[in-house]
């Protein structure tokens, strides 16, 4: 069976050698094609499957190509890729403008993966708080990790006196990835007692 994937890869290499150079790992019990480390193909049991999107909705919809299938722990697991049959094989030109159309889709969603989350997607915060840290100066979650909670804290309270101490927590689990009822305990009383003092001062 390996032999057969290998004659596959080889031949999808040569077909896509237009779109860059096509490296194949092993993944899943099949193998991935890639452009630049973009996954946009897999071979598996000897047959090329090309990741579905919006792009080929239409030769999807019109045709109804089984979708890939693996084992992954010993359990099915469908994977969003089309197989190509022997009637697209034999019309390279659809068949390298669908390859082109995936490696394009791929390689959106991994630009988008790439890109800081936005406030509001971390945890505690909402939309409502997203806006008060852009008041703030904090336009990211880079930003906000970098200033820590402390500091923007601060900044949120000099134009928002009435910024509570809860606050202060939420930006401390948004920073840490964790809700802020599940704050440790210590780093909790930590950031009351920093809290109160500056309050004190205020």
């Amino acid at each position: 069976m390996k032999e057969i994937s290998y004659k596959r890869i080889y031949q999808s290499q040569e077909c896509f050698s237009t779109l860059g150079k096509i490296r194949s790992r092993a993944l899943f019990g099949g193998y991935s094609l890639a452009v630049d480390s973009t996954v946009f193909a897999m071979v598996a049991e000897g047959e090329l499957y090309l990741r579905m999107c919006e792009q080929n909705a239409t030769y999807q919809a019109q045709h109804s190509p089984p979708l890939l299938t693996l084992r992954k722990r010993g359990m099915p697991l469908q994977l969003k890729y089309f197989r190509v049959d022997a009637a697209l094989w034999s019309n390279q030109s659809v068949l390298l403008q669908l390859g082109l159309s995936s490696l394009e889709d791929a390689r959106r969603e991994k630009s988008l993966q790439m890109m800081p989350p936005r406030l509001k997607d971390l945890p505690n915060l909402s939309f409502h708080m997203e806006l008060l840290l852009n008041e703030a100066g904090i336009m990211d979650a880079r930003t906000l990790r970098q200033m820590g909670a402390k500091t923007a804290w601060l900044r949120l309270r000099q134009i928002r006196k009435q910024i509570s101490i809860n606050v202060l927590y939420a930006l401390e689990g948004a920073i840490t990835g964790v809700h802020a009822a599940a704050l440790l305990t210590q780093r909790r009383q930590e950031l009351q007692s920093w809290a109160q003092t500056c309050m004190q001062k205020k």
